[in-house]
């Protein structure tokens, strides 16, 4: 209930500050790079491979439409020359604000700088850019307890902890093999998640509650390239391979996100690991749909689920309250630092998932549909 009221709260914060802010616009139905009256507005997403992103591309172009804006949305496929040169062209197309979700958060000083000698402002979408004093604002999750949820999660799943991290009656006390995975290291959420996460685990591995046998707890150990799975599946083959060739099992997993608990969950299979009392507990985060899918067959344990058309409404709402020169509405100033600058920010409210909030969490909400699900 705790989580369902920040989740609430959240949601209305961002459904507020989109209508307050676009109250003195026309509502239109331009395209990409169409004649909203509003003005063109540049959005930048790193990739079509992860659905998340297509969501969130066509979550914050709908809702600068439906403000009365036309939307250049473009997807730059994880390659940063290519996001670069579509940020160029926005720029040079005279859009009048740029939302940017980074392929690599240290890579677009220059860029931004042409952007910054036109008078554009810059929203930097779930993704912190870095070495910049050019980034305006930053839309995002309270990513730290992202790394916590996902925890606790792994714990609940061991049955340690409820889903706020509060020890259970009659816990085990194992110890139980955990295994550790970490985003990629040119994204800043990573670190948020991965330190959030160990927050939580790191007094269970020194009790000796969990054991990582591979040893490999540093996040450049635990480190995914581009977030990708099958670097994911590689890595975790190796793990078994190196540390659990004596017939010693894996209990649990810690995964930041839903694509990399595929990887992981091939892994397992091809090591001979089935679903029952000894599949590992593995955490995710994004509500993917192949990934809920896996948690209602037992493969994943937990996903952290963002929803990104709150997100997207406040990355609307902040370009568009800076364009009719209002007051743009954020709730920390402290946190993120891009090493220029702190850059302030609107964080919105994680809500972790298992099988039995599936239901309440994504289908009565809107996200995904009982038929998606396959429920």
């Amino acid at each position: 209930m705790k989580f369902k009221k920040i989740a609430i709260a959240a949601v209305a914060a961002g459904a507020l500050m989109l209508s307050a802010c676009s109250g003195s616009t026309d509502n239109g139905d331009a395209g990409d790079g169409g004649s909203g009256d509003g003005g063109l507005i540049g959005v930048a997403m790193p990739t079509k491979s992860s659905e998340r992103w297509i969501q969130d591309g066509d979550a914050v172009k709908a809702a600068l439409e439906d403000a009365g804006y036309s939307v250049d949305l473009q997807y730059a496929e994880d390659d940063i020359p290519t996001q670069v040169s579509q940020i160029e062209n926005m720029i040079t197309k005279g859009a009048e604000a740029l939302i940017i979700a980074s392929i690599d958060g240290t890579t677009l000083s220059e860029v931004l700088q042409t952007a910054a000698d036109s008078d554009i402002p810059v929203i930097a979408y779930d993704r912190l850019i870095k070495g910049t004093e050019n980034v305006d604002y930053y839309a995002t999750f309270d990513n730290f307890l992202v790394g916590q949820q996902q925890a606790w999660t792994v714990l609940n799943g061991l049955g340690l902890t409820d889903l706020e991290g509060n020890p259970l009656d009659g816990a085990p006390e194992g110890p139980f093999n955990i295994e550790l995975f970490a985003g990629s290291l040119d994204d800043n959420n990573a670190f948020f998640f991965f330190n959030g996460a160990m927050d939580v685990l790191q007094p269970l591995i020194d009790d000796g509650t969990l054991v990582v046998k591979s040893g490999q707890t540093t996040i450049e150990q635990a480190a995914t390239l581009r977030w990708d799975g099958e670097t994911a599946q590689s890595r975790m083959e190796d793990i078994l391979t190196a540390n659990y060739s004596d017939g010693t099992k894996v209990n649990a997993v810690l995964s930041p996100y839903d694509g990399i608990s595929r990887g992981i969950i091939s892994a397992l299979t091809d090591a001979g690991y089935s679903t029952g009392d000894e599949w590992p507990i593995i955490s995710g985060q994004d509500a993917e749909v192949d990934s809920v899918k896996a948690i209602l067959a037992g493969e994943q344990y937990a996903t952290i689920f963002k929803d990104t058309r709150e997100l997207a409404k406040v990355a609307a709402g902040m370009a568009i309250s800076i364009l009719n020169g209002e007051e743009v509405e954020v709730n920390d100033t402290t946190t993120y630092d891009n090493d220029v600058k702190v850059v302030p920010s609107y964080l919105l409210a994680p809500v972790p998932v298992v099988k039995d909030n599936v239901q309440e969490a994504l289908v009565d909400t809107g996200y995904w549909t009982a038929e998606e699900l396959g429920l």
